[in-house]
């Protein structure tokens, strides 16, 4: 039977990429540290995906295993597999990939030919690219021409809204019905795997730009003008008027910027806009705007989802006022709970808006450093 390896067991894990690959017909191993999860799977053998949307259903999803990632358990499950995938989040992938390179090195020393694919699906920009770096980073030069023959790293962009919600059974999970995986076609190795569900793409930076630009950049504005308004959830902030008055507009002027770059169609990527939006919309996710905002350090940095957008946008000549306010919101988030929120406050206090900002996202053009400072100072006028 075809064997896929799943590095995070969490709900992405399981609501998104794991559940598409058990339903593909994959013996899905369940790689996670959290041992309460991993025992779980195996006492069970199956968990149901609640699809909570303008129509509900249920996914039981079975042939399953878990094992501890950092245990030779994992390793051996990657010598067995014909697919790799994780949704650990990118500060965590570099301590998968020990296991990951012993894998690989075990393949070698067996002999084997079959194709190994590997593909880092998280949500951030060439993530299997950085995963294939920390990997080769651990062979040698003859394990890395092994692994540049027989083991491919694709790039890919996820798209899924999958919510913290607590289940009676606490490894059932809720998720939109919403989905996209796009996986980049030319760096796969040997024969590319068939799985529903899985998008083949030749030009992938344009489904991960407009990923970025439009889920992420309208996601991060509501959460953080919800946040600053005092509400709870996404679906809350977006049905405040003034907040979806302002997160469509820098919708929109992302997607500018994107017609311009790719040569997307107007009236598509607009429709696009819109269907995004309605996702938002969704109440029956319940998704925090805390959980969407955190790590605002990362969120404002050169090349994610409020700064690149608005440098694009600019570097087309096209106005970019509503995802300046989305910055400026971003840069009042304060949540003593988040790390990155508490480091980003007192880098303001200690060095004031403007220069924290040029810290944090590497800007140093005077004229958006000043409308930064504005917006920020003025923030209850947009709210």
């Amino acid at each position: 039977m075809k064997k896929a390896v799943q590095f995070g067991a969490g709900n992405i894990g399981r609501g998104f990429i794991g559940a598409l690959l058990a339903e593909a017909g994959y013996h899905v191993v369940f790689a996670d540290v959290n041992q309460a999860v991993i025992d779980k799977i195996n006492a069970d053998g199956t968990y149901t995906v609640h699809v909570m949307d303008v129509e509900c259903r249920e996914m039981k999803i079975s042939n399953i295993s878990g094992v501890d990632s950092t245990k030779q358990d994992a390793i051996d499950a990657i010598v067995e597999a014909e697919i790799v995938t994780t949704a650990v989040g990118l500060v965590i992938l570099p301590r998968i990939a020990p296991a990951i390179a012993k894998g690989i090195v075990l393949r070698q020393e067996k002999g084997m030919t079959d194709c190994l694919n590997i593909i880092a699906c998280e949500n951030a920009i060439k993530a299997s690219s950085q995963l294939k770096e920390a990997v080769y980073a651990l062979l040698e030069d003859d394990q890395k021409a092994y692994a540049d023959k027989y083991v491919g790293f694709p790039d890919c962009s996820v798209d899924r809204i999958v919510p913290p919600v607590k289940s009676e059974n606490f490894i059932d999970v809720v998720v939109e019905n919403y989905y996209e995986w796009n996986v980049e076609q030319a760096s796969f190795k040997g024969e590319i795997p068939n799985i529903p569900g899985m998008n083949l793409a030749d030009n992938l930076m344009a489904y991960i730009e407009r990923k970025l630009f439009t889920l992420n950049t309208g996601h991060a504005i509501t959460s953080y003008l919800g946040y600053l308004k005092g509400y709870h959830t996404v679906d809350e902030s977006i049905a405040d008027e003034k907040i979806y008055t302002t997160v469509k507009a820098a919708m929109q002027e992302s997607g500018a910027g994107l017609i311009q770059k790719y040569g997307f169609d107007k009236e598509k990527h607009f429709a696009y806009i819109d269907k995004i939006i309605g996702r938002f919309r969704n109440q029956y996710l319940q998704d925090d705007v805390a959980r969407v905002g955190r790590e605002p350090l990362r969120k404002l940095s050169a090349t994610d989802r409020l700064v690149k957008p608005t440098m694009t946008a600019m570097g087309y000549g096209l106005p970019v006022e509503h995802l300046m306010i989305g910055i400026g919101a971003a840069l009042h988030y304060d949540n003593s709970a988040d790390q990155q929120s508490v480091q980003m406050q007192e880098l303001i206090q200690n060095k004031g808006v403007k220069s924290a900002f040029t810290e944090i996202s590497g800007v140093t053009d005077t004229q958006i450093l000043d409308n930064v400072e504005k917006i920020y100072d003025n923030i209850n006028k947009y709210l």
